[in-house]
């Protein structure tokens, strides 16, 4: 086989992957009509040229009108199960999936027995028809004026995140716009996380320099970074990552097409990984972005012209650099491993 038809064929492990913009255009389109929902699009292509973004806020407005088509329980079952559908199709064996709770519970007014509960069966169901396992990391949304009112969304997210530790949620994060809204600031959330066994995964250096980076390590304790690419910006802080091996979670595709790099040949994702940074390669928000995880490894063999040992070290950082409890990882990884072995690239 060619290296295409291996990067699709070897066993996958995703770590930087939001539900919401996951929706399949077809199911989005479903969603809106059946709970009377009204969006500006009304096909497919329409909604192809509906996700053209201006900027960043332009992309997190229209994330929340997406958001806004989920209403019940079999709603959220029917995304998590359809995720973990494309999972398979990709052989993408374990993913850690971002879901933002306090949008649900604020903005859309849906209770989290209704939410989680389908996420729940969703999950199960996919675990069960596919042979996936999906973990979940529940995101505070950062991007909201810091009034009491918005403080309880903070409280709220982390609070079901812990909650929900027992039933498959793994890590809090943090998304949203980073300009206004610095890591410093949620660091009590992130204390009473980590304090309770979840692990943190902020995003940072996306749309903010190193600045931001250091935020998230200093103050929240970041295990794993979120995006984490113009860390590049500052050599002693790429050091710092490649010295205490603090992964990345590398979006090549989404960094394009929200502005952050003007082109591929200029993604610093070839630095990162020969200064010795743990890097690993995700689709962000695949519908949204029009990818899959698929071809943002396919970015690694053509352009970005890495060797098919490099990129299996990349697909193995997927295992290595995940929240499973460490026998699921070693068991995870010489799978992979023993699956990679057999695939023949000519």
């Amino acid at each position: 086989m060619n290296i295409t038809q291996y990067l699709h064929a070897a066993p996958k492990a995703e770590l930087h992957v939001h539900l919401e913009g996951s929706i399949q255009p077809s199911t989005l389109l479903l969603l809106a009509q059946r709970n009377c929902v009204s969006l500006p699009v009304s096909s497919i292509t329409e909604m192809q040229d509906w996700f053209t973004y201006r900027d960043f806020d332009h992309f997190v407005e229209i994330y929340f009108a997406i958001s806004g088509c989920l209403k019940t329980r079999e709603d959220y079952e029917l995304i998590a199960y359809e995720f973990g559908a494309s999972m398979a199709q990709q052989n993408i064996r374990y993913a850690e999936v971002t879901f933002s709770p306090s949008t649900h519970r604020y903005m859309l007014g849906i209770p989290y027995e209704t939410y989680f509960g389908g996420l729940t069966q969703g999950r199960m169901r996919a675990r069960a028809d596919f042979g996936v396992e999906i973990r979940w990391i529940f995101d505070i949304v950062r991007n909201i004026e810091d009034s009491t009112h918005n403080r309880a969304r903070a409280d709220y997210t982390t609070a079901v995140a812990i909650e929900g530790k027992d039933d498959g949620v793994v890590a809090l994060g943090l998304g949203g716009a980073e300009v206004g809204y610095p890591p410093e600031r949620f660091a009590t959330w992130f204390d009473k996380a980590r304090a309770a066994g979840l692990h943190s995964t902020p995003h940072a250096g996306e749309t903010m320099g190193p600045e931001s980076v250091w935020g998230a390590l200093r103050a929240l304790g970041a295990e794993r970074l979120g995006h984490g690419v113009r860390s590049i910006e500052d050599a002693v802080l790429v050091s710092y990552l490649a010295e205490r091996h603090i992964p990345l979670e590398v979006c090549p595709t989404s960094n394009l097409r929200l502005g952050v790099y003007p082109h591929i040949t200029e993604h610093p994702l070839p630095s990162l990984y020969t200064a010795g940074v743990p890097v690993t390669v995700n689709s962000d928000d695949p519908s949204l972005f029009n990818t899959t995880l698929n071809h943002e490894l396919e970015l690694l063999a053509k352009p970005l012209n890495f060797e098919l040992n490099t990129i299996n070290e990349i697909l193995l950082n997927g295992v290595r650099h995940s929240f499973l409890p460490l026998h699921e990882k070693q068991a995870l990884e010489a799978t992979f491993h023993d699956e990679m072995a057999r695939l023949n690239v000519v």
